[in-house]
This record gives C-alpha cells, structure tokens and sequence, in this order.
C-alpha cells in the first residue's frame, strides 16, 4: 500500500533529509506526530535507526526525536 501512495519516512536513508508531504492516519495517532513537530512542509532528517529496525532516530525542528516504524510509516515525504 505504501509503494502505490509515495516514499515514507522510512524509506529514507540514514543521513538523508526530506520535506514532509501528509500525515496518514486518523485521530490520536495523527494528532500524536503532529504535537511532536512533524507537520506538512517540515524538514525531517533520519539520524539513526535501530539494529531491528525500531525506533528510527531523527531530527525536526532542530530536536532529536524517536519514531516506532509504524509512525514513520504514516509520514509521507518527498
């Protein structure tokens, strides 16, 4: 599902930066990503990323801040 909707946050590499395009998802959860920061038009960069694959670490506006996959799942960047 992800593939016929664009890139998500975690398909970006360690390092890489992209601009937040839409938050997928509905009620708490949505509204969880967008009191940490992450909103449309926001530059979000991936730092680190755990050797299981969660949590990812990364950076926006200018803090350090960890992601379960599942909501960088729901993170949809260009």
């Amino acid at each position: 599902m992800a593939e016929e909707q664009g890139k998500t946050l975690r398909d970006v590499a360690i390092g890489e930066t992209a601009i937040v395009r839409r938050l997928n998802g509905e009620g708490a959860l949505k509204r969880h990503i967008m009191d940490m920061g992450i909103t449309k038009g926001t530059d979000i960069s991936v730092r680190k990323v755990a050797p299981l694959g969660d949590p990812i670490e990364v950076t926006v506006r200018g803090y350090e801040l960890s992601l379960r996959k599942s909501e960088a799942e729901s993170i949809f960047v260009a």
